[in-house]
């Protein structure tokens, strides 16, 4: 208390908490404004950062089609929503700096006339000291936002064991045949979300090829995330080969499990590393799946051969030739272990010609593999043995694709007949 009233007058003491008081009103509401625009700055950098990727990788595409002029458009939207939190936080600082000085010339003026000049003399260096406490206190709090984040992707709940013990490891033949059962599964993606899969039951038998077709969102895609265990059920379980895949440790699950997705990326590296990662295969084994993937041709007009570079994310390639090189991949990755393929919306991105060169591989090279076809066009599906519908994470129907068109009342036949099948 002697040293309070050694740095402040008589005069001025009273004012003093209520001078503070308002430092501490004016920081909180700048505060809790300023963690929200922060956090909004931040998040709306990443679209500004793929844009620039993105256009960088197609800019001869781009280029091709002359349409520079949408693309500066989207970055000028992109940049003008991330300005709008820059500006919002320049002003806020604006707003603090304001009400500090105000604050500030009202603990002078309150006191007594006969004080002024002493308080004058402090009123310059307190101000100062009080707008560099309260901004120093905001930056952290804001800056520490980051480390924030950072924490909370070390609590992020992980995957299961990459392998398990010698003796609860599947034998090595498994899975023989490629059954799956789904039993009572349930999924969200987040606790507290609604699910996204209720109670699915569902008996996929070996070496079945099986459609999987549905609106969007509907879960499609959430079944094929819970067979690799990208995702875990909420209730329910999947057994492969009468084996829980729960009790499986991922390198075992995944290798028996050949993906051909959407959007397939390339590694940067040669067709060879690509083909074969793990660099198991023998040359004439890699020559006799890009000849029955139709990429034979191509490979073969190279200079360096199966030896040719690829650049990363296969920039050097068009998009039906990465689709055709994944499915290469999985070829092989059959002919190894997997017994499952998953394509995912593989065809949908691809021109009728490169459509109809997977289709034909799928049919002549996967005959001893269970196939999960996800496709949002039921005409890539009329060829599979059974059709499984899906809506709003539930099973409508599961019946062969005949069967169901014949039902005029079927979900599947509602789906064919928007696409035009049906007259």
């Amino acid at each position: 208390m002697q040293t309070f009233q050694n740095w402040f007058p008589q005069g001025c003491q009273p004012n003093v908490p209520c001078g503070f008081n308002g430092e501490r009103l004016a920081f909180g509401f700048k505060y809790r404004s300023q963690t929200f625009i922060c956090c909004r700055g931040v998040t709306t950098k990443s679209p500004i950062f793929d844009m620039f990727g993105e256009t960088l990788m197609g800019v001869g595409t781009i280029r091709a089609f002359r349409a520079q002029g949408r693309f500066v458009a989207n970055n000028e939207a992109n940049v003008d929503f991330n300005q709008e939190a820059c500006f919002t936080l320049v002003g806020a600082d604006q707003w603090l700096a304001v009400r500090l000085e105000l604050i500030g010339n009202v603990l002078i003026l309150s006191a007594a006339y006969g004080i002024i000049g002493v308080l004058m003399s402090y009123a310059a260096s307190t101000t100062q000291t009080l707008d560099y406490l309260v901004r120093s206190t905001t930056e952290v709090e804001t800056k520490i936002v980051s480390c924030e984040r950072m924490v909370k992707y070390t609590q992020l709940e992980q995957e299961g064991p990459w392998e398990t013990a010698a003796h609860s490891r599947p034998y090595p033949s498994w899975p023989e045949g490629g059954e799956i059962v789904f039993e009572g599964v349930a999924c969200r993606y987040q606790d507290g979300m609604e699910e996204v899969l209720k109670g699915v039951n569902l008996r996929v038998h070996a070496h079945k090829k099986i459609g999987i077709c549905g609106r969007t969102g509907a879960g499609k895609s959430t079944l094929t995330l819970l067979l690799s265990q990208l995702m875990d059920p909420s209730a329910g379980r999947i057994l492969v080969d009468s084996l829980d895949i729960s009790n499986i440790g991922l390198h075992d699950l995944r290798a028996r499990i050949a993906v051909v997705p959407q959007d397939a990326q390339c590694f940067q590296g040669s067709w060879r590393d690509n083909l074969d990662p793990e660099g198991a295969q023998k040359d004439n084994q890699l020559w006799r799946v890009v000849e029955d993937c139709a990429l034979k041709a191509h490979i073969e007009s190279l200079e360096g051969g199966l030896d040719t570079r690829i650049n990363e994310g296969g920039r050097n390639l068009s998009n039906g030739q990465r689709q055709l090189l994944c499915l290469a991949s999985a070829m092989l990755a059959t002919s190894r272990a997997a017994k499952i393929l998953v394509m995912d919306e593989a065809t949908s991105a691809v021109d009728p010609e490169t459509d109809g060169q997977m289709q034909a591989v799928i049919r002549k090279g996967f005959m001893s593999v269970t196939v999960l076809v996800v496709a949002h066009r039921p005409n890539t599906l009329l060829e599979c043995d059974r059709v499984l519908v899906v809506d709003r994470g539930q099973v409508l129907e599961f019946d062969s694709p005949r069967t169901l068109m014949a039902n005029t009342e079927s979900a599947f036949y509602g789906l064919c007949l928007e696409a035009g099948l049906v007259g």
